[in-house]
């Protein structure tokens, strides 16, 4: 096998799904192999100012699964038989997909390539015993709390069923093989999870999965002048795909407005349609540079989506999670479980209950020292460098 190998790495086009996928191909083409990177058009230039080599993906909706006689269903299998032919003429010695990203997935079996599976958050497979996934529940601390988790598993399943006939049907009309698995789309190689360990409650790990730490990329951006004075410093971070009309942001800005601390905020580039009020204590930008403001934070402030929360732990800052949708609230959780933050369900968001939560982080040194401890663990470990060893090891065994 020759020394310079070659990988392909497919991202789904959301910034938590892409940016991670981006960082694995950066720590491989150091590592010098060469590698294309795909995933949606709005990602060419920023893909291009990094040097890697780019080619713009068929956009499908993946969440909610279509169905598979639907045209978006026909759509992810047209898009595998798309790829074939790009498999074929870079011929890559692995093909890395997205947990969300399933046309390359086929496309690398119907090409007869090895693959791997990049999960950029915590792993989504459901444990016996233990909460079902995104519900934002804490696991259970008593036999009878895991037997009852149990008693779901049969409804899971269904689900689970219906989604491996769709995905068998989509395997037929490219000619494989059916599967008898659930998360067929997920290699049966390699798949690794993008996150700390400390945020994985205990369970019995799959052969295949490795825990590999976060994998960082940022887009260069300007700094901005930080609010002077001594009081803690909330950086507020919404979500770039959630909340469009601010109700986070809002609420922070109105419940730190009389606090003793300064905030730094950003929409995100999101433009709500009611008018932001920006208190004296407090700066908003239309977006921030997260390697500036995150290891100046003494809390950060966000949804909870994975990206924003692994920056934060990354640079030891204690985190307020407040979900909207997804896998936040299982994120928050998960934060709130590591003893490194707060969860606010939506339910009870406000400006009253986020400044009582901000209050609780500061005056409890105890979220910082356990931000701090999972900072150090990442430095100690690049995800992407983890990642880009385990993907080269499976293309050389």
């Amino acid at each position: 096998m020759r020394d310079r190998l070659r990988f392909l790495i497919a991202a789904f086009g959301d910034p938590g799904h892409c940016f991670p996928a981006f960082a694995l191909a950066e720590a491989l083409q150091a590592r010098g192999h060469e590698v294309l990177v795909e995933s949606w058009e709005q990602w060419r230039g920023a893909a291009e100012r990094v040097d890697l080599p780019f080619t713009a993906a068929q956009e499908y909706t993946v969440y909610p699964p279509p169905g598979v006689d639907s045209d978006q269903g026909r759509t992810a299998a047209d898009a595998a038989q798309a790829l074939v032919g790009l498999i074929e003429e870079f011929e890559p010695d692995v093909v890395v997909n997205d947990i969300l990203t399933l046309a390359p997935a086929l496309a690398a079996e119907v090409a007869g390539a090895k693959r791997a599976t990049l999960i950029p958050h915590v792993f989504p497979v459901q444990e016996p015993g233990m909460p079902l996934f995104s519900m934002g529940w804490r696991p259970p601390r008593t036999p009878i709390g895991k037997l009852a988790w149990r008693l779901p598993l049969p409804l899971l399943q269904i689900g689970l069923r219906q989604g491996l006939r769709d995905l068998n049907a989509t395997r037929a009309r490219l000619g494989l093989e059916p599967l008898e698995r659930f998360h067929g789309g997920t290699s049966a190689e390699l798949a690794m999870v993008a996150t700390f360990p400390q945020l994985e409650y205990p369970r019995k790990w799959p052969p295949q999965a490795l825990v590999t730490g976060p994998m960082f990329f940022e887009l260069p951006w300007e700094e901005i002048a930080i609010p002077e004075g001594d009081e803690p410093l909330v950086l507020v971070a919404p979500s770039t795909a959630q909340d469009p009309m601010c109700v986070m942001l809002r609420a922070a800005l109105d419940g730190l407005a009389d606090e003793p601390v300064r905030v730094v905020a950003t929409t995100n580039k999101h433009r709500p349609v009611e008018r932001l009020d920006v208190p004296g204590n407090a700066v908003l930008e239309p977006w921030l540079s997260y390697s500036q403001l995150m290891p100046l934070a003494d809390v950060v402030v966000c949804h909870g989506g994975h990206g924003t929360v692994a920056r934060a732990l990354d640079a030891g800052a204690p985190l307020l999670c407040c979900p909207a949708v997804g896998d936040m609230a299982e994120n928050g959780m998960r934060v709130q479980w590591s003893g490194a933050g707060l969860s606010l369900p939506r339910r009870l968001l406000g400006p009253g209950s986020l400044r009582a939560s901000v209050r609780r982080i500061l005056g409890d040194p105890s979220y910082r020292e356990r931000a701090k401890e999972l900072a150090v663990w990442s430095r100690a470990h690049n995800g992407a460098e983890a990642g880009a060893a385990a993907v080269e090891a499976l293309a050389r065994g």
